[in-house]
């Protein structure tokens, strides 16, 4: 075998088995969604249009995950998962009674894989290919928005009422829905904007409500996801 083919034959066998502190590069990302995420996410889309399939999601679709994340969060929380949604994809599969009121039962709840660092890098990349919803998030018309903490608080608890499905705060708020008070961290603005003017668009069979927020609103809302998450680094 001639040396320089040996050489390029012996490369490539380093790389697929690139360890784990192999740098991002040599790490086939797609390889690893389809491994590792594939089990639990849909990767291709589109959205399930019964409640059925809806039923039977067992996590976020990831098929527009490069319109929706912020890339270097999916890397960070890759390698040290924290649950999102409180109570799983399902509220009513994961709560128990007691004699005051309903609970969380994290006994049913699986832990989420963790990833070392060139992995989830390498995932995080392949996820931010994934454009699927790029006209929707184009069209946000976000923009700069003045609002106080005190009338932002309001605005989500009481005038708009997400506080009933989504946190703002850790163990405040509604557990049906993601929290939010890391929205802004992981999320793109334009996407949050897209999102709340028309989730049936993303998601049409999902219990989230269309509000048909004005533009006005919507900025405001999404200034105070970007509050609360300045809040919770202090």
């Amino acid at each position: 075998m001639r040396p320089g083919l040996a050489a390029t034959l012996g490369l490539a066998a380093l790389l697929l088995a690139a360890p784990a502190w192999a740098p991002a590069w040599a790490i086939d990302g797609e390889a690893l969604l389809k491994d590792k995420c594939a089990g639990c996410h849909d990767l291709s889309g589109p959205a399930p249009t019964t409640l059925k399939a809806l039923w039977a999601r067992k996590g976020p679709d990831l098929f527009y995950a490069g319109d929706k994340y912020r890339e270097e969060w999916i890397a960070e929380w890759l390698q040290a998962p924290k649950r999102i949604r409180p109570a799983g994809m399902f509220y009513a599969e994961h709560i128990r009674a007691t004699d005051k009121w309903d609970v969380v039962d994290t006994s049913t709840l699986k832990p989420h894989v963790t990833l070392p660092k060139a992995e989830a890098k390498a995932v995080a990349a392949a996820l931010m290919t994934r454009k699927a919803k790029s006209a929707l998030v184009a069209a946000a018309k976000v923009e700069p928005a003045t609002l106080s903490i005190v009338m932002g608080d309001l605005m989500f608890d009481k005038f708009k009422g997400c506080i009933a499905c989504h946190r703002s705060a850790p163990d405040y708020g509604g557990a049906s829905g993601p929290e939010l008070y890391t929205a802004a961290k992981r999320l793109q603005p334009a996407y949050i904007w897209a999102y709340m003017h028309d989730p049936q668009a993303f998601d049409p069979k999902i219990w989230m409500p269309n509000m048909h927020l004005g533009a006005a609103d919507l900025n405001k809302l999404v200034r105070y996801l970007e509050m609360i998450g300045e809040e919770g680094d202090e």
